[in-house]
């Protein structure tokens, strides 16, 4: 049975529109990663947004408990409920149906199409709920409802918003394997099991009040995971079918075996020592298995490894699974392997999986790879701490682990906190919090000496204060570059709140209209000139006030930093104008846009913007992909951008709410914040949600040059690119260097230049590969000893005769070498003795004048030449003869 499906088949036939499962990175701001299945109506159930026209939703939701307030990941492994990512079903209602329509439809699903018996079924509601209760006692019997205080049975957004008593379904799944004090019905124990939790929100919270909603509304939640478990008969998720395909692949990689619960609970035969072992090993088999499931589908989603945020806590998955398979004897990467196998068995509903499965375990590969590089020693660190601590001479410190070596873990070997806590666990040991505080802000503290950023941790305040003042000042540079505005307040370069700033003086302005664009999302800030007066119709008059270095956006405040030329004053009026460097920015911007999409084309769906930088003369676009791009991708990536600016595509600037403009196929930036009223900017095929400026046609980007491919982290790749006047200047470069290259080459086709030039090379090469087999295969003379060699070389220059000497010299004890070569009717002569009574400067000295030439050197070692070609081999005959004189004598 397809519990899933049949779920959301139940409730579409109850009139409920069916919601495809939101992304694991919310909309909100305020969450980490969506964590129940009300998170994306939540703007419908606080007012934020209307209902929609069909006020009934159902969904079968991911979700990630693993950081920030929801974080169940230090239990993943250890309790038979717990996971880092699961589904939760889930129907809910908007204003429309209430309590009775919500228990029947709850009890109907349970009963009828789950099949379990009513004789196993009991309810909680809270205790002020009398009408849930008589609504539950039409189908359940009295003495199966039990009331609730608001600990267990009330549930509330936060401090205000809406809020409702719940009522839970529990399945009794007897005494088998329940039987401690604590196993029955409102118990501790885990015999009475919480299928499904019904949220009947009918308050708001507010000023400490709950007061009644006009249109109360349903939220509901029940676990995909454990309700299989149920109808499995399984008494731990872990052992169910659903799970059973990543468990064997564990099996088959560390040759170990996986038992479940009711396995280890019906043998008798176990010692106490054997289950602990059984134990361990079955934790560690549920983590790597629970943490392969968040590592796929974070990654499929366009989360990538990092050292902050969300993707710190995919590092901190994957290590905390990395470190259960090296308990399990798994030395090199391998949870890429299960990865791999959660995106075959879960994609047949989430499609991505199958689609990005190569890209997702190359990346999981890549990072697994990271890890072990230090784990090794991480582990020896972590050893020799434990050791210490438990020794006898160690009675102080007993029971707390060193903060210093948990830092040190973290710090040098990336050991994340929660892992080497727990590796503790299971002993009993605490991690020294203290000083492991202390370390991180001592190691905070230290980065900040040399940190320089804006005013937003320093004077919040100021900003503030500002903000209640004026309001957020108005952008008006999507129309135009210039405006007539007055300056509504001055920050100093330290952000205080000023009333002038100096002549020759750096600080911040405030305009109450402003043309300069803030740095945001990509693009650098604009910068430009204060005039007194519209410099275009009275430029007699106009004077320079300042220069606009930069803009930036404090807290919803758009703010220019200045270098004063002329006193500024609050309440001046003055005339801004954005310089010719946002035309280029705005050409880079819309550029990055072409590259995105192309990107999108060439490599697949999983590419995902993780970064980017906008500057007048150069782009720099990051993104998720799991290997470096091949020189073929890059042209053909590069050819796609072109194509699109030289079809001169209008850009189409459109404002419409968030779901229509995913619907359209605009693209969103990750872990971006938009409202239900996004902009979406449109090049021809591109579609993106930007706020950003752009040019209003590709075709006044000009051409566009990718200068640079490179790795950025684990995941991802960056390319760095020109266009518009910078691409013209990169021609412009590289013809001249083309020209360099002809005039070196001497040749006006630098590819047949190149190519002659390694055809020399490899002639030079093939010549030394000749000498080298001449002098291995030559009938050397052996006198007193030494051995006597000397050759006349017609495939080598005379360096590499110096160098051939040099090695003979270094392969034999006794040697004497001499050797010829030939080089436009030039004739070289080299000679090396080791260990010989013969002296290499007057041994060439002598054959060289037969030559008609001249030449000498060291004992060990001399050079000289000759121009007379037709007595070469009177000259070998001459240097033979010598040799043999002297050695014989000797």
């Amino acid at each position: 049975m397809n519990i899933r499906q049949a779920y959301i088949d139940f409730f579409a036939k109850k009139d409920h529109k069916v919601y495809d499962s939101m992304p694991l990175i919310p909309d909100d701001a305020s969450l980490l990663f969506t964590n129940a299945g009300m998170v994306q109506f939540k703007d419908i159930f606080t007012g934020n947004i209307p209902i929609p026209t069909l006020p009934r939703a159902t969904s079968s939701q991911l979700c990630i408990r693993a950081g920030g307030k929801h974080n169940d990941l230090e239990n993943v492994g250890y309790t038979a409920r717990h996971h880092t990512l699961f589904e939760m079903l889930g129907n809910f209602s908007f204003g429309d149906y209430f309590k009775k329509e919500a228990i029947a439809y709850a009890w109907e699903f349970v009963t009828q199409i789950l099949g379990f018996d009513k004789s196993v079924l009991y309810v909680t509601i809270h205790e002020s709920d009398d009408e849930a209760y008589k609504l539950w006692c039409e189908h359940i019997a009295a003495e199966r409802i039990k009331r609730m205080g608001d600990k267990d049975n009330f549930w509330q957004m936060g401090d205000s918003g809406p809020c409702g008593p719940c009522s839970e379904i529990y399945v009794d799944q007897g005494d088998k394997y329940f039987h401690s004090d604590e196993d029955y019905f409102g118990g501790e124990g885990d015999r009475f099991l919480e299928i499904w939790n019904l949220v009947f929100m009918q308050f708001e919270q507010k000023d400490g009040k709950r007061i009644p909603l006009p249109k109360p509304s349903i939220d509901t939640g029940m676990g995909l995971e454990r309700v299989i478990a149920l109808k499995e008969g399984k008494i731990n998720n872990f052992d169910t079918s659903l799970f059973a395909p990543l468990m064997r692949c564990i099996e088959n990689l560390t040759h170990k075996t996986y038992m479940g619960d009711d396995e280890i609970f019906d043998r008798f035969d176990f010692q106490e020592s054997q289950i602990l072992e059984i134990k361990n090993t079955q934790a560690s088999f549920r983590v790597i298995a629970d943490h392969a499931r968040s590592v796929a589908f974070l990654l499929a989603q366009g989360v990538n490894f990092d050292k902050e945020g969300r993707g710190y806590v995919l590092r901190r998955i994957l290590r905390r699974a990395v470190r259960h398979g090296y308990l399990l004897g798994l030395k090199k990467p391998f949870l890429y392997e299960v990865v791999g196998v959660v995106c075959e068995s879960m994609g047949e509903h989430y499609c991505y999986l199958q689609e990005r499965k190569n890209a997702i375990k190359e990346q999981c590969n890549a990072e697994e790879l990271r890890f072990f590089e230090t784990i090794e020693s991480g582990m020896a660190l972590f050893n020799a701490e434990l050791e210490s601590l438990q020794s006898e001479d160690c009675k102080k410190q007993e029971g707390t682990f060193s903060g210093e070596v948990a830092f040190k873990l973290y710090d040098t070997y990336g050991f994340p906190l929660d892992l080497t806590q727990d590796m503790l666990r299971q002993k009993h040991i605490q991690v020294d919090m203290e000083v492991f505080d202390q370390c991180m802000n001592e190691q905070k503290n230290r980065s900040k000496a040399s940190w320089k950023g804006s005013g937003d941790s320093l004077k919040e305040g100021d900003f503030n204060l500002l903000l209640s003042k004026f309001g957020k000042n108005e952008f008006v540079g999507y129309e135009s570059n210039k405006q007539s505005c007055k300056i509504k307040a001055l920050l100093d370069s330290n952000f205080r709140i000023v009333d002038i700033l100096e002549p020759n003086s750096q600080g911040w302005v405030m305009l109450d209209i402003t043309p300069f664009y803030p740095e945001s999302g990509g693009p650098v800030g604009d910068t430009g000139v204060l005039y007194s007066t519209n410099k275009a119709l009275e430029s007699s008059q106009a004077q320079k006030y300042a220069n606009v270095l930069d803009t930036q956006k404090f807290f919803g405040l758009n703010l220019s930093l200045v270098e004063s030329l002329r006193t500024l004053k609050v309440e001046q009026e003055v005339f801004a104008e954005v310089d010719s460097n946002r035309l280029e920015i705005m050409k880079h911007h819309s550029a990055t846009h072409l590259l995105h999409f192309a990107l999108s084309k060439v490599l697949g769906s999983h590419i995902a913007q993780a970064g980017s930088l906008v500057q007048p003369h150069r782009l720099r676009f990051d993104f998720s992909h799991p290997k470096a791009l091949t020189n073929d991708e890059i042209t053909h990536i590069e050819n796609l951008v072109n194509e699109q600016i030289l079809k001169a595509n209008s850009q189409k600037c459109e404002t419409m709410n968030i779901k229509d403009a995913k619907e359209k196929g605009a693209k969103a930036l990750f872990g971006e914040k938009y409202g239900e009223s996004v902009r979406v900017i449109s090049f021809g095929d591109s579609i993106e949600l930007c706020g950003g400026i752009h040019i209003k046609n590709t075709a006044e980007i000009g051409s566009f040059y990718i200068t640079k491919e490179s790795s950025v982290s684990s995941g991802v790749r960056r390319i760095e690119a020109v266009c518009g006047n910078a691409a013209y200047q990169y021609g412009k470069n590289a013809l001249i260097e083309l020209d360099k290259a002809r005039e070196s080459l001497k040749s006006q086709d630098v590819l047949q230049g190149i190519d002659k030039l390694k055809m020399q090379l490899n002639e030079a090469k093939e010549r030394v590969n000749k000498a080298k087999q001449n002098i291995k295969s030559l009938d050397y003379e052996e006198i007193n000893g030494v051995k006597l060699i000397v050759l006349k070389l017609d495939f080598i220059s005379a360096n590499e005769a110096k160098e051939l000497i040099d090695r003979v010299k270094n392969e034999n004890e006794n040697v004497a070498i001499l050797l010829l070569t030939k080089s436009k009717n030039k004739i070289s002569i080299a000679a090396g003795v080791k260990n010989a009574q013969l002296k290499a400067g007057t041994w060439v000295k002598q054959v060289a004048q037969i030559l008609g030439g001249s030449g000498g050197g060291r004992d060990d070692f001399a050079t000289a030449g000759g121009r007379d070609i037709s007595k070469i081999n009177e000259a070998l005959a001459l240097a033979i003869d010598i040799a043999k004189n002297v050695l014989r004598d000797y």
